[in-house]
């Protein structure tokens, strides 16, 4: 099994500790004056969502985690459950909403996803950078109104607010930034 050092940690970095796969949430490399160097980090449990803080000595080796990604396609809502479809199998996935949290805003039924195992366990979802979605909710336009940097709130079809230019009207079709949660675009 590969193995990493303290002393590469790099955000988004998964491993393994203790048998439990932790994410380098924020990683620092301190040289005291006196002492050995060492690297303080805050960790974040990927199955859990607990979060921790560690110092690792530089040279400490962990097994590198072997995390899985598969595509499959967001299904429905049940209460708090959310609903994958495995492409291949046709075998659906529920998933609770710590899971799906940061997804979640940016999907409709049918949008396909790229979710994260760890051992066979799902611990994340990923929607793609980039959806189409319909504006459900907005204050009207007004022709004209075209100014730069002048934004107003909207609602978009899946609940989620974000801000849009003056011209876009309820009814649009916007491009999104899911990594940023921001407007990109008319469509």
């Amino acid at each position: 099994m590969p193995t990493i050092t303290a002393g590469d940690f790099r955000k988004g970095m998964i491993f393994e500790m203790e048998g439990k796969p932790m994410l380098v949430v924020d990683f620092q490399h301190v040289k005291p004056g006196k002492g050995a160097a060492f690297v303080r980090t805050k960790l974040k449990n990927v199955m859990t969502g607990a979060v921790i803080e560690r110092s690792f000595n530089p040279t400490d080796k962990m097994p590198r985690a072997i995390v899985e990604t598969k595509e499959m396609q967001y299904v429905y809502n049940d209460g708090g459950l959310y609903y994958f479809m495995d492409m291949d199998t046709y075998e659906q996935l529920p998933l609770n909403q710590d899971q799906v949290e940061e997804a979640i805003p940016f999907v409709k039924e049918g949008t396909n996803v790229t979710v994260k195992f760890f051992k066979g366990n799902a611990f994340s979802v990923a929607a793609p950078n980039f959806v189409e979605l319909e504006i459900t909710d907005t204050e009207p336009g007004f022709k004209g109104d075209t100014a730069s940097n002048t934004y107003k709130p909207a609602t978009l079809e899946t609940g989620y607010t974000l801000q849009v230019p003056l011209f876009i009207n309820t009814g649009d079709h916007i491009r999104v930034d899911t990594r940023t949660g921001e407007y990109m675009e008319r469509c």
